[in-house]
């Protein structure tokens, strides 16, 4: 991809006055601002209606930058080692010398933090003498945005500047996992917890739906379209659109494929931009074929899961 150093450097003047930014990343959009100003996680909370209890992700161009502000165990820098640049999150102890903003953390002693692939934002983290608080470049609780258009549809004129990117490749969020004592995934997103333990050589437990929210991606209502949703149709009812893995045989016009042949990656690749698509196409609910519980397919169900509890 070619880099237009113009726009990043347009997109680090605003951020340098604490003002917040769209940026693209492999996963989905972030709506970012300088992670040691309050004032700008502040002003991220404030334009996604974001609820203060739900912590912010913080983005580092590599491990050097972030040995200021957290502590790294042999875990982390295996998964580092073998992931990173890409869809992870870590959940590390933060160190009492961090400059990260209290606002960022929700005043906890731990940090999320995650390196992004995509080249524009990396480009981007390379200048800034400062990480990016990035949560998803959406209003709380409803679809992520994967392109500048659906960041341009949730916030109109609100956010100074759209850095593009073009289309999110994964389209999911990072997988989160805590490093902190067991390893445990808080989070499934765009990697699959089974290569996470390959790595780790022992047993990564999954607890996403905690009883205290101690990490993003956990509220039980989450990347919503703003319309009902029901899970593991067989039979749809009048006038509600059909969300289906697969192309099928029998096309009818309220039918919506994720997938020509039922491929997972593609699949994540277009959930939120279907479900986006839908709602903006005027149904007022939407059914659900049911979908491989496998590799991405948890993922996805996740989302959707998160999602019906509109």
């Amino acid at each position: 991809m070619k880099i237009n150093l113009a726009n990043i450097k347009k997109a680090k003047k605003i951020l340098d006055k604490s003002e917040c930014v769209a940026i693209p990343t492999e996963t989905v959009y972030g709506l970012a601002g300088n992670a040691y100003s309050d004032k700008a996680c502040l002003k991220i909370f404030k334009l996604k209606k974001r609820p203060k209890n739900n912590p912010l992700i913080v983005h580092y161009h590599n491990r050097k930058n972030l040995e200021k502000d957290c502590i790294f165990n042999d875990d982390f820098i295996k998964l580092y080692k073998r992931f990173c640049p890409g869809p992870i999150t870590f959940i590390l102890d933060l160190k009492k010398s961090s400059s990260i903003s209290k606002f960022a953390t929700n005043s906890k002693k731990t940090l999320a933090i995650r390196f992004p692939k995509h080249p524009v934002t990396r480009n981007l983290l390379k200048k800034l003498n400062y990480p990016l608080a990035a949560p998803s470049a959406n209003l709380s609780s409803r679809v992520s945005a994967v392109n500048s258009n659906d960041v341009r549809d949730d916030f109109g004129k609100k956010i100074k500047y759209i850095l593009n990117g073009g289309k999110s490749s994964i389209g999911l969020e990072s997988t989160i996992v805590d490093l902190r004592n067991k390893p445990k995934i808080l989070r499934l997103g765009g990697l699959e917890p089974s290569l996470i333990q390959k790595i780790l050589n022992k047993k990564v437990s999954i607890n996403n739906n905690p009883l205290t929210i101690s990490s993003p991606g956990q509220f039980k209502l989450h990347y919503s379209p703003g319309i009902p949703i029901r899970l593991n149709v067989k039979k749809i009812k009048k006038d509600e659109a059909f969300l289906l893995i697969n192309k099928e045989k029998d096309i009818k016009s309220n039918y919506y494929f994720l997938s020509k042949s039922g491929n997972l990656k593609e699949a994540a690749r277009n959930l939120y931009s279907m479900l986006r698509k839908i709602k903006k196409n005027k149904y007022n609910s939407i059914a659900v074929k049911k979908i491989p519980n496998i590799g991405l397919g948890k993922t996805i169900n996740d989302r959707l899961k998160r999602a019906s509890k509109f």
